[in-house]
């Protein structure tokens, strides 16, 4: 349960930041469809896109060892509540939100809200960067679909 919460943290931390606080119409516009790099307290990392309704693709390496994982969350996964962004996924007792804040016109970092502490820092990747990249996620996110 706490890995797809990293993932989400990951993803959403990619927003940007200039050290202030992202609504979440702002950081729909600043992240949907974009590609993102993330790196996160722990020493997780990985790549992912959050779509228009809500799903996530992306691969993970938690804790910065072991195997890249691909993983796909359904539609709705990432929503909207008020001024909030924050997360729904299936087994999870609660529904955590995210503090988002801008770092640069192409990097945010996103936390859980009240553990600061737990964050993520994303990066937008360009459209020429491929390695693991939108080819691969394109295809996991279709194979999710069938």
């Amino acid at each position: 349960m706490l890995r797809p919460t990293i993932l989400m943290a990951g993803l959403l931390a990619s927003f940007p930041a200039f050290g202030q606080e992202m609504k979440a119409e702002e950081a729909r516009r600043f992240v949907v469809g974009k590609l993102f790099n993330f790196t996160c307290f722990e020493g997780t990392r990985g790549a992912g896109r959050i779509m228009a309704d809500g799903s996530v693709a992306g691969r993970i390496q938690f804790r910065g060892a072991g195997p890249v994982r691909f993983a796909v969350l359904p539609a709705n996964t990432v929503r909207v509540k008020g001024e909030n962004v924050c997360a729904s996924v299936k087994g999870m007792p609660i529904e955590p939100c995210f503090n988002l804040s801008k770092t640069s016109t192409r990097s945010f970092r996103g936390s859980v809200w009240g553990l600061g502490f737990a964050y993520c820092d994303f990066t937008r990747k360009s459209h020429v960067e491929t390695a693991g990249g939108p080819l691969e996620l394109r295809s996991a996110i279709a194979s999710s679909r069938n």
